[in-house]
C-alpha cells in the first residue's frame, strides 16, 4: 500500500498560512493541500496566556478565520492553522520588526538555550469541530560572532522568522549547536504531531453531511 493513501482525508485540506516553509514540509510527506492564508488580527490575542496557550490560540483562530470564510461560501474543508514562537525564559520572541531588532534578538540568543513552540489546529469548516495541540523543542546556540549576526541580518532572511533565524536551507543553521526534540517543529510545523492529529481527526468525521 503506498504511503500516500495514509494521507487521504474525507475533505480537502487547506493550509491557513502563507509560510513557504510549512508548504514545503507538507509536500515533503505527500499531503495534498491548497493554501488560503488567514487574516486573523494577532493583536486580539489575550495578554494573560501562557506561551503554549499563546501559540495554540493563534493556530486555532487562524484556522477558525479561514473555516468561517469557507462555511459562509458553502464550502467544506479541513483547515490547518499553525503558529510558531521562540521563547527565551518567559519572553516570547516573534518576528523582528526591523534589522536592528533582528540583531538584538540574535545577540540575546547567542550561547544560550531557547525553546521553540509551535501550535497547530485542525478545524472542519462544516461543523466547527476542531483539535488543537502544541509541540516544544529546545535549541542551543553557540557563541555567535558580531560579524556573523550582521552578515546574516543583511541577507534579509531573519525578518520573516520567529526569533530572527531559520534552521533550514539558511545560514542560521550554523548557529545551532544542539537540538532536543522535533527538528521540524523548529522549521515551523511539527510533522509527527500534525500527522497523528490529521489521521485521527480525518477518521472521526464523515465524508458527507448526514
Amino acid at each position: 500500500m503506498p504511503y500516500s493513501s495514509l494521507l487521504q482525508f474525507p475533505l480537502p485540506l487547506i493550509l491557513a498560512s502563507s509560510s513557504p516553509r510549512r508548504e514545503k514540509l507538507l509536500r515533503q510527506i505527500g499531503v495534498k493541500f491548497t493554501v488560503q492564508p488567514s487574516h486573523y488580527n494577532e493583536d486580539l490575542v489575550p495578554v494573560n496566556l501562557t506561551p503554549a496557550e499563546h501559540v495554540m490560540h493563534l493556530a486555532l483562530h487562524k484556522a477558525m478565520t479561514v473555516a468561517t470564510d469557507l462555511y459562509n461560501k458553502g464550502e467544506s474543508a479541513l483547515v490547518l492553522g499553525a503558529d510558531t514562537s521562540v521563547l527565551l525564559g518567559t519572553r516570547i520572541l516573534n518576528k523582528p520588526t526591523d534589522a536592528e531588532h533582528a540583531k538584538q534578538m540574535l545577540r540575546t540568543l547567542s550561547d544560550r538555550t531557547h525553546t521553540v513552540l509551535t501550535g497547530i489546529a485542525i478545524m472542519d469548516s462544516r461543523t466547527e469541530k476542531y483539535v488543537v495541540d502544541f509541540q516544544r523543542t529546545e535549541v542551543r546556540f553557540r557563541d555567535l560572532l558580531s560579524e556573523e549576526i550582521d552578515a546574516y541580518v543583511a541577507t534579509g532572511s531573519p525578518m520573516d522568522k520567529a526569533g530572527a533565524y531559520g534552521i533550514q536551507d539558511d545560514f542560521g543553521a550554523v548557529f545551532v549547536s544542539e537540538i532536543r526534540g522535533d527538528y521540524y517543529n523548529v522549521v515551523g510545523l511539527p510533522l509527527e504531531l500534525m500527522y497523528r492529529h490529521l489521521r485521527e481527526f480525518g477518521r472521526s468525521i464523515p465524508s458527507v453531511v448526514e
